[in-house]
Formats: C-alpha cells, sequence, structure tokens
C-alpha cells in the first residue's frame, strides 16, 4: 500500500468509525502511513477519524481511546515518500518520541514529526487531536533544519502557539467548509503559519557565530526565495552577491543534499502550484504565472510542471479541490 494522503480532491469530509481495534488498525495506516499500533484494552476500543485531504494536505481529526503507535524502520522502507506530520492536542494527553527526544503534549501543545525516520506516539487515556500531514517539499524550511524541532513541545498558551494553535483548531472543526480554492488556499495559510512558528523556534534570522555555515546557508535561501522572480536568479549571481566563489555555493548545497538549481526550480514550481489553485490569481494565464516565478519559456514550464506534479499546469489548475 502506498504511503500517505490520496489524491481525494473534491471527496469531502471523510468520517470512519472503528468499533473495534483490528479496524482501527487498519484505519491509522489507510489514513496516514504503514504504522504499527497497540493497546492495553483492544476489547473495549473504539476510535473516530474525520479527515480532509486539500491536494497533498491531510487534515484529520483523530478521537480515540489510549493506544500506541510505532513507525518503525521496516515500515519506513516501505514508502517511497516523505512527510512531515504536525500533532495539536485538542483534549487529553500524548507524548511523541523521536530522535531521542520527548515531548509531552497537553491541549493546545503542538508538535512536529517526520515519517521517514521512526517515533512513537503514546496515548495513556482517551485523547483528541489534529494532525496536519504534508509533504517535506511543500514548505520552504529545509528537512534538516525542521529535523532539529522534532518531538520538541511547542506550547500553545504562549509566543506564537498561542495564536497559531485556536486557528489550526477551528480548522479541525470546520473540514465541511474548506471546499474548492478556497479552501485549498486555507490548508496552504495554515502551512505558512506552520512554517513561521518552526522559523521563530530555530530563531533562523539569528546569525550566530558558532556556527557561520548555518547562517550563510539561511541568509542565501532567504537571498533566493525574494529572488525567485527575477529570470536571471543563477548561481553565479547568488554567489557574487555573497563574496564567495560559485564553487563555494555548490559545495554548501550539496552539503545540505541538494543543488542550487534543484533548490531554485523547487521553490519556483511549488510558487506556481500554489499560483494555480489560488482564486485570487484565477484570472491569471498561466504563462503570466509561470513568468511571475521566473520561468520565461511557457513550454519548458509546461515540461517541468507535468513531471514534477504528473499534470499539465492548465489540467492541475482546473482540477476539483
Amino acid at each position: 500500500m502506498a504511503a500517505g494522503p490520496a489524491d481525494s480532491r473534491g471527496s469531502g469530509v471523510h468520517t470512519s468509525i472503528a468499533r473495534d481495534f483490528p479496524q482501527w488498525q487498519r484505519l491509522v495506516t489507510e489514513s496516514f502511513v504503514p504504522l504499527d499500533v497497540t493497546t492495553e484494552n483492544p476489547d473495549q476500543f473504539q476510535g473516530r477519524m474525520r479527515s480532509r485531504v486539500l491536494d497533498e494536505v491531510s487534515i484529520v481529526e483523530v478521537t480515540a481511546k489510549g493506544h500506541t503507535v510505532f513507525r518503525t524502520p521496516h515500515l519506513i522502507s516501505r514508502s517511497d515518500r516523505m512527510y512531515f506530520k504536525l500533532s495539536l492536542q485538542i483534549s487529553g494527553t500524548g507524548m511523541l518520541i523521536q530522535d531521542n527526544r520527548e515531548a509531552v503534549l497537553v491541549p493546545g501543545d503542538l508538535a512536529v514529526y517526520d515519517t521517514h525516520r521512526p517515533y512513537s506516539l503514546i496515548f495513556d487515556d482517551d485523547f483528541r487531536s489534529m494532525v496536519l500531514m504534508f509533504p517535506h517539499d511543500l514548505i520552504e524550511l529545509p528537512v534538516d533544519t525542521v529535523g532539529q524541532l522534532t518531538a520538541v513541545r511547542m506550547a500553545g498558551n504562549s509566543g506564537l502557539g498561542k495564536m497559531i494553535s485556536p486557528f489550526l483548531v477551528q480548522l479541525t472543526e470546520n473540514l465541511d467548509q474548506l471546499s474548492g480554492a478556497s479552501g485549498l488556499r486555507m490548508a496552504h495559510n495554515a502551512l505558512d503559519l506552520v512554517t513561521t512558528m518552526f522559523a521563530a523556534e530555530l530563531n533562523l534570522g539569528r546569525e550566530t557565530s558558532d556556527n557561520p555555515h548555518r547562517a550563510l546557508v539561511n541568509k542565501i535561501r532567504d537571498f533566493i526565495e525574494v529572488h525567485l522572480g527575477d529570470p536571471e536568479l543563477s548561481p553565479a549571481a547568488i554567489a557574487t552577491e555573497h563574496f564567495i566563489s560559485t564553487r563555494h555555493l555548490h559545495n554548501l548545497f550539496q552539503s545540505e543534499g541538494t543543488t542550487v538549481a534543484h533548490w531554485i526550480r523547487t521553490r519556483r514550481l511549488e510558487h506556481c502550484r500554489r499560483d494555480l489553485r489560488d482564486p485570487i490569481h484565477q484570472h491569471r494565464p498561466v504563462a503570466a504565472i509561470a513568468s511571475r516565478w521566473g520561468f520565461i519559456d511557457a513550454a519548458h514550464f509546461s515540461r517541468i510542471f507535468r513531471t514534477a506534479f504528473g499534470e499539465s499546469p492548465s489540467n492541475y489548475r482546473n482540477g476539483n479541490v
């Protein structure tokens, strides 16, 4: 079984009720990624999921009795797509374990975890939570940077969590309102807020003298993000702007597991993809959207968009959400 949310544009809110534990075990894997699930009271187990998938963003409300979830190396090997999952505790308590860290979550708290590495979720009693699941490449932060936050409690009663947590709760309780292009926009707005919270937790704006490599990479990525619409954006121009050689620039990105060209192309494509589904841009031609993000050759843009997302820009825009 392939991992991750299915492409259920237009499927609306899906509610599933498990009246026994084997049924819940199947439901958990079908709704997220392959998982092992155990409980101390299988004979008394009940659980419910309400979910909506908007493009590649899955929003799931989970209400269930106590149980434990394991993501093992064997199960990871069966998956071909990598996701982040953000868990918001709505009622009850939970514990997330990943990367040798533990986060105990009380109502309002949030924590992120990576489906491509082992993790455990432990719920001792009845609980309700919201899970926001999305591919790694759907947010602009590097995977290894977000990896510094896995199983780190982000409090819902202070800082940005005090604003973002209630928004996510309202999103969960109004899944039926998330229809059409506006629903997709709301899902991406949620991702933008989550990205902002991650960046604040990591304090990415601070260029610390004890990690000049990280500071330079962050500075370059910020520069690229601001100048994505410039068709002249190139490794040479980026290197000149930051007073480093092109070779050094390539080495920086290679150490991050990517290339400069791939990073630029991926960020441009993601912005184009979002604009194509954004109702604000519905009257703008596809070529104009491509040009806005630095793609001056419409035919080239169409080819690489199809390669990245499996369909032409026009078909993607006209698809039901």
